[in-house]
């Protein structure tokens, strides 16, 4: 197992959003921990000397201050870690272009105004309210997401999110009641996400595949079962009057952009 540190001086948004695609690429292999805060010589020591010498780790730095960047690659050295400051070639690069010195301002790449606080605040309501964890959230939402299972709605409410959307998902299965919520909300804040059938029972073999124990017939990819579903989520569709999307082969991006447009957000 690997531990990437993102290390800032700042929050350390950035450094663990580099983290993690990084970690997307090793599933199961890398478990990342954010450092933030670190602007003193001091403050690198008490890091670096946390870092157990017999494990496996390396750093992902945003560091803007040149001496603190340099005193962290240094200790490192020292302690046989690798560490890549992943601003510093582009700072670097701007520099030259411009012939103009950069400002070295800690946490500039995170203008802390109303909308970053915005953003971090649609992701932590995305998450607290992921698939009906609690439905108190459907009235406050900015839009509902409704669907069978593996219609992309979870990704679809992060990246909503990410821009600043309080969205909310409920997934439609015919044995579990759909909230009351649902109905006394207007029809336009709702989103059902529909997609083909076949594609549909292809995605949840691939699914079951992942798991051992489990095989082609199990009800969750069963044909029938999942032609009960998607009827079950038509009537709901209908009911509600939402706009429905098919996401068949639609990049999360091209969805969320019709989802904008519906909630008129700019």
């Amino acid at each position: 197992m690997l531990t990437i540190y993102a290390v800032s001086d700042s929050i350390g948004e950035t450094a663990a959003l580099v983290a993690k695609s990084v970690a997307r690429q090793f599933p199961g292999s890398i478990i990342i921990k954010r450092v933030p805060h670190i602007k003193t010589a001091e403050d690198v020591n008490i890091f670096i000397n946390k870092i157990d010498s017999n494990s496996k780790a390396m750093i992902i730095s945003t560091i803007i201050m040149v001496d603190i960047k340099e005193f962290l690659v240094q200790r490192c050295a020292e302690k046989g870690i690798f560490v890549s400051n992943v601003l510093g070639p582009g700072i670097g690069l701007a520099s030259k272009l411009l012939n103009k010195q950069p400002e070295y301002i800690p946490g500039a790449i995170w203008n802390l105004d109303n909308e970053y606080y915005k953003r971090i605040a649609a992701m932590e309501f995305a998450m607290q309210y992921d698939d009906s964890r609690d439905y108190n959230g459907i009235k406050i939402a900015d839009v509902v997401l409704i669907g069978v299972s593996r219609t992309s709605k979870t990704p679809l409410c992060m990246y909503l999110a990410n821009k600043g959307i309080k969205a909310i998902n409920i997934p439609l299965v015919p044995e579990v009641p759909v909230p009351d919520e649902l109905y006394e909300i207007p029809g336009k804040k709702i989103i059902g996400l529909t997609i083909n059938p076949f594609e549909l029972i292809e995605i949840r073999k691939r699914r079951i595949g992942k798991f051992n124990g489990l095989n082609s017939t199990f009800q969750y990819a069963n044909d029938a079962r999942i032609l009960e579903e998607l009827d079950f989520a038509e009537k709901i569709m209908k009911r509600t009057r939402c706009l429905t999307i098919d996401v068949t082969n639609r990049a999360i991006e091209d969805t969320a952009l019709i989802v904008m447009k519906n909630i008129g957000y700019n």
